[in-house]
């Protein structure tokens, strides 16, 4: 029998969401949820451990070019976007739909 995903939480189905979106970088998640840089940056790291984001490191010419750090880019999983379709049917039939992005 397969194992069943973990239940998640509103924060974290908002970070899905959000790079669903197009949000793709900490701070450009952080702008579309709200949420702060300690919650934003460990969900980030949760959810590529379980495959739900993969992500990649900006060529250093690029930030150089533009005179600031490096951005890890994160980019959402088919199974990432299996269960985040899960979570919202669930916050819905609980009476909690998921808030709309900024």
């Amino acid at each position: 029998m397969p194992a069943r995903p973990r239940a998640m939480s509103v924060a974290t189905a908002a970070v899905l969401r959000a790079v669903i979106q197009g949000a793709s970088y900490g701070f450009d998640i952080m702008d579309a949820t709200g949420l702060p840089s300690g919650t934003v940056y460990p969900i980030l790291s949760r959810l590529e451990e379980r495959a739900l984001l993969t992500s990649r490191w900006e060529d250093p010419a690029a930030e150089r070019e533009a005179g600031r750090p490096p951005r890890r880019y994160y980019r959402i999983t088919a199974v990432g976007r299996e269960e985040l379709q899960e979570a919202v049917e669930r916050f819905r039939a609980l009476g909690h739909p998921l808030p709309e992005a900024s």
